[in-house]
């Protein structure tokens, strides 16, 4: 590998840095004799399987020059940065040398848009193409669709790469034409329509023809921005909740925005991203993908913004405090899950294990239940009766709130999980 192309490989992995949406989930490409990699494996870091194994991904750009001028993005054409553009060739080397390596097993590539989104694409389709059929590269794939891009250039790309997204960005499309006046969401929503089309007719064809090639197995995603505008979590949630109507829709990123142009008066005027609001959205997000939420009960008009010191989960259940206290061993499973402290694995437990018995609260803590939360709301057989009508809403929201605790770290908020 010459030093030229580490000199590329180093801009562009930086320039990709910003883009969260990588995760893994959701294929399976087993080893084939005469080929290399797989998604199967373990790996480095970067990114996890459904299953919960860790892939290691090549993350990069094919190239950070861009036609566009986004207010929000460190790749805006106004502003003074190391530029660099790979060959299709230098990246599919480069990609095929890193997994021989083992420093990989799969590529997350994207792209900055130059002379017009066909182009760019069609460039993109080349890259992976050329890793699936010349080298026969058989690890995972993600392949960051062009807004724009044409509907034969987005079904070829399908073919070969396992997961496609599309970035929405900005909940909003007034906000976008605020902070990025040369897209709109025509130009995002269609290529994650073509992309729908291709999937669901593929699944058509699947059923008739046993051997049909695959058209990105692992669907489609996509992110949004959160902070850059005044758009509230009732905004982004709603749009969110919208998009998993879409039968092809895996997973909303919530990227918490990260103050790069800071000379740019369109955008807020903060020193650091709100990591805390960032890994609400995605716990909400979890209540409407596992737990049955609809988005109207984690936010509304009276409660447009979730709070930040409680869960969206308890905060719910805090603004209602007349479905409580529920009797833990004869509730059914939909009403468990709307319980804080039990999650969608410990009520599975709970509806199993109470058919040999009445469940106690030591062994509601052996299966996992959070009884520091869930005490408040739940009766059993053992449990002491100070539930949240005897102590208040106001208090267990005082006790059970983030400040109340010790500040959580960095790291830690970034983890979505609830219970």
């Amino acid at each position: 590998m010459n030093e030229k192309v580490l000199q590329k490989l180093k801009i562009l992995a930086e320039s990709a840095k910003y883009d969260v949406s990588c995760a893994s989930s959701g294929t399976t490409r087993a080893h084939k004799s005469g080929a290399i990699g797989s998604t199967e494996g373990w790996g480095i870091c970067h990114s996890f399987a459904e299953d919960g194994r860790c892939i290691s991904l090549l993350k990069i750009m094919l190239t950070n020059y861009c036609m566009y001028d986004c207010a929000y993005c460190v790749n805006r054409r106004s502003n003074d940065l190391p530029r660099a553009t790979l060959s299709v060739t230098e990246l599919v080397e480069l990609t095929i040398e890193f997994y021989r390596r083992n420093y990989i097993e799969g590529l997350f590539l994207s792209s900055g848009v130059v002379r017009n989104p066909d182009y760019t694409m069609e460039r993109l389709v080349k890259a992976v193409k050329d890793l699936r059929l010349i080298h026969r590269f058989n690890g995972y794939i993600h392949l960051k669709s062009i807004p724009g891009a044409s509907q034969e250039l987005v079904n070829e790309a399908g073919l070969y790469a396992d997961r496609l997204s599309v970035n929405i960005e900005i909940p909003n499309e007034k906000s976008l034409q605020a902070l990025a006046p040369e897209k709109d969401f025509k130009s995002v929503l269609t290529p994650m329509r073509y992309i729908q089309q291709g999937i669901l007719q593929n699944a058509e064809d699947r059923k008739r023809l046993r051997h049909a090639p695959k058209f990105a197995p692992a669907g489609q995603s996509t992110q949004m921005i959160v902070g850059a505008t005044a758009d509230t979590d009732k905004d982004i949630l709603r749009l969110s909740s919208a998009l998993y109507q879409r039968p092809t829709m895996k997973r909303v990123y919530y990227s918490g925005f990260i103050p790069v142009n800071t000379y740019d008066t369109r955008l807020p005027a903060i020193t650091a991203p709100p990591l805390v609001r960032e890994n609400r959205l995605y716990q909400a997000d979890w209540l409407l993908r596992f737990y049955q939420f609809q988005v109207d009960e984690i936010v509304n008009d009276a409660y447009p913004d979730l709070d930040l010191d409680i869960d969206p989960k308890l905060s719910w259940a805090l603004r209602h405090p007349e479905l409580f206290p529920i009797d833990i061993n004869k509730a059914d499973y939909e009403t468990l899950l709307r319980i804080p402290g039990i999650g969608v694995k410990s009520a599975k437990i709970i509806v199993i294990s109470r058919r040999y018995g009445n469940l106690t609260a030591e062994q509601l803590k052996k299966i996992g239940v959070v009884m520091k939360k869930a005490r408040y709301f739940i009766t059993c057989r053992e449990l002491p009766m100070r539930t949240i009508h005897e102590v208040s809403p106001t208090t267990v929201r005082q006790l059970l709130s983030r400040k109340s605790g010790k500040q959580a770290d960095t790291a830690q908020l970034r983890l979505p999980f609830i219970d």
